[in-house]
């Protein structure tokens, strides 16, 4: 069998990580198989509709990698693929028409007030189930509906007896008794397909082998069955994926901050981690690695392995292993993103390579670097509490003495490179009987303000330079004095 698989989102905004999910799981089945992987755009619901939506949708997929075989760009000879024009092709209404004929569905010219009087209350939650009432309609009396114009809607005609079993490769068979389910609209009063009708005629239409979702649609799955038994169609394999949620086990969504791919790059994450983080959301390869490249997710792919239990979205998990990408990211790469962060960032070090080395291996996102970097332009407001360490055996009045005492030193310096003032230093520590510890705290937290740097107190020294070095220490011991 040559697989082939659809990617078919709605086009309502940004790209949810769900759908992310779906897309990415989508093509690793078609290419683990060898197969083709395509997009089709289901805009069938108008009033959701957002302008732009179908751009966003295709630079997602190039920024993560995910190569359409066929879609709306590319032709494979099954199009069109936007539902909206397949539905002026009129391609929906021929198979609606070909099931009332074959007494699988019907006409129904059901008012919304009959319709809200079908509503019932059950345990709390209002539900509605259509009593068939239309399905009795004579034939003049739906030719003559039909010649007045009057609105309708196509519906399945469930049967009411027995059971539909559907089969899913995850979650496995689900059989439902047919009186539990409703008759499903099939078109809508405005003419278009609902999502349920235009996916299958629309899967098999297509070609498509396999078939990946949430595991939200599962509930509405039987009734797929019942429409591939009217049609005579061969059901394609399911693949339910399970829910994604937030670090509180709640659903993933919108006002996390991080719930769609473009959430994700404004935070400085990279695509490949992303991708290949949304890949172990509900699977992993047998020999448990976490960092695959997309070829290597590719081959290790196995979608029978997916989990049914819920994925939770681990922020800390994918910054950790977007900075590991960024550690692996060869130079040229790296400085391309880094580098006009860090020209914003700082100005007054000359060396904007230095910094990049030392926020390299530091950083687990690009947006890392001006709270990494910042304190090189501007020594940030804080306490003096800071000079205090045990380890070292500093306090505040301590520092003062020995930022007093090497000033002058630091000022009768030659020469301001890292090893040079290493060994200025050290010698310092060691003529006025002092641990080095002792003499690097303070300088490095009067140059920086900070308790953690990228770097040491010498380093940052050669980085700066000799003036600005000179100003922040005096100015460390005004605020110690103050």
């Amino acid at each position: 069998m040559n697989v082939k698989t659809r990617f078919a989102p709605s086009p309502t905004g940004r790209m949810h990580v769900g759908n992310l999910r779906t897309a990415l799981y989508s093509f690793l089945i078609a290419k683990h198989a060898g197969g083709s992987f395509m997009l089709r755009i289901e805009d069938t619901d108008q009033e959701r509709f957002v302008e732009g939506a179908v751009d966003i949708i295709l630079r997602t997929l190039d920024f993560a990698g995910l190569t359409v075989d066929e879609g709306p760009d590319k032709d494979g000879g099954v199009g069109p693929y936007v539902q909206s024009e397949r539905q002026k092709a009129g391609i929906y209404m021929k198979y609606a028409k070909q099931l009332i004929e074959q007494g699988n569905a019907y006409y129904c010219f059901c008012t919304k007030e009959r319709l809200e009087s079908l509503k019932t209350v059950v345990a709390g939650k209002e539900i509605s189930q259509y009593d068939k009432h239309c399905l009795h309609l004579t034939k003049e009396e739906i030719e003559a509906n039909l010649a007045a114009g009057k609105p309708y809607v196509i519906r399945l005609n469930v049967p009411q007896e027995g059971t539909t079993t559907f089969h899913d490769d995850i979650y496995g068979d689900i059989t439902v008794e047919n009186k539990e389910l409703d008759d499903m609209i099939l078109i809508k009063s405005d003419g278009f397909p609902t999502y349920n009708f235009a996916n299958v005629v629309d899967d098999h239409t297509m070609g498509i082998t396999h078939v990946v979702r949430g595991n939200e649609y599962l509930s509405s799955s039987p009734k797929y069955n019942l429409l591939y038994e009217a049609f005579g169609w061969e059901v394609p394999t399911y693949v339910h994926c399970p829910l994604i949620t937030d670090e509180n086990h709640a659903k993933l969504s919108k006002r996390s901050g991080h719930s769609s791919f473009e959430d994700l790059l404004e935070l400085g994450l990279l695509p490949e981690a992303i991708v290949n983080y949304v890949a172990l959301l509900g699977w992993s390869p047998e020999d448990n690695e976490e960092i695959l490249s997309l070829d290597e997710l590719i081959a290790k792919f196995d979608y029978t392995k997916i989990n049914k239990s819920p994925a939770v979205f681990d922020m800390g998990k994918l910054r950790w292993m977007n900075g590991e990408y960024i550690k692996r990211m060869d130079e040229e790469e790296y400085l391309k993103k880094a580098m006009p962060i860090i020209e914003k960032t700082v100005t007054k070090v000359a060396d904007k390579k230095a910094l990049a080395d030392l926020a390299k291996s530091r950083i687990e996102t690009f947006n890392d670097i001006p709270e990494l970097l910042g304190f090189f332009e501007k020594v940030p407001e804080y306490d003096l509490s800071l000079y205090t360490h045990k380890k070292m055996k500093t306090t505040p009045e301590i520092s003062l003495d020995v930022l007093k005492k090497v000033l002058p030193v630091l000022e009768n310096a030659e020469t301001y490179t890292n090893d040079s003032l290493y060994e200025l230093l050290v010698e310092f520590a060691k003529e006025n009987g002092l641990k080095n510890g002792q003499v690097m705290w303070p300088v490095r937290t009067a140059l920086s303000g900070k308790a953690q740097t990228p770097g040491g107190a010498t380093q940052l020294m050669e980085l700066l330079g000799k003036e600005e070095s000179l100003t922040r220490i005096r100015a460390a011991i005004e605020k110690l004095e103050g």
